[in-house]
């Protein structure tokens, strides 16, 4: 059995851009763009409501998928080397645009990240127990 894409009968691939993907304002400008506005990500208490209420909030994720994100994560910020920046970097083709332009030069990248990481581990605890209290090569 293999843990399917909720939304594409695909194989799920725990992409770290789930927790960043709802800051996506592009074409959307107007209504998320206005309400993420007043938020800027490198100030450690809009950042924390930002994850709670936009990263976290993945309703369409079971827990299986909330645990594979989460270590997902957690190797990737276990890896000195890898680039946080980059998952932020908008490729001129993409249609793509952050609601502010701190979204683009992210104080830390990084630390964001880890904030999403220890803030899911709150938020996702009861997933993430259930998670890991089954054998994941069952799914």
């Amino acid at each position: 059995m293999m843990l399917r894409d909720p939304f594409i009968d695909e194989a799920f691939i725990p992409d770290l851009m789930w927790f960043i993907g709802s800051f996506n304002v592009y074409d959307r400008e107007d209504s998320r763009g206005v309400e993420l506005e007043i938020y800027n990500p490198n100030n450690q208490a809009d950042r924390a409501e930002l994850i709670r209420r936009y990263s976290l909030n993945l309703n369409c994720l079971s827990y299986r998928h909330k645990f594979l994100l989460v270590e997902a994560l957690a190797n990737k910020l276990a890896d000195k080397s890898y680039d946080f920046q980059r998952l932020f970097d908008v490729d001129e083709d993409e249609a793509s645009s952050w609601p502010r332009g701190e979204w683009y030069a992210l104080e830390s990248p990084r630390a964001f990240l880890q904030n999403v990481y220890e803030l899911a581990q709150e938020v996702w605890k009861d997933d993430l127990l259930q998670a890991r209290s089954e054998d994941q090569s069952a799914w």
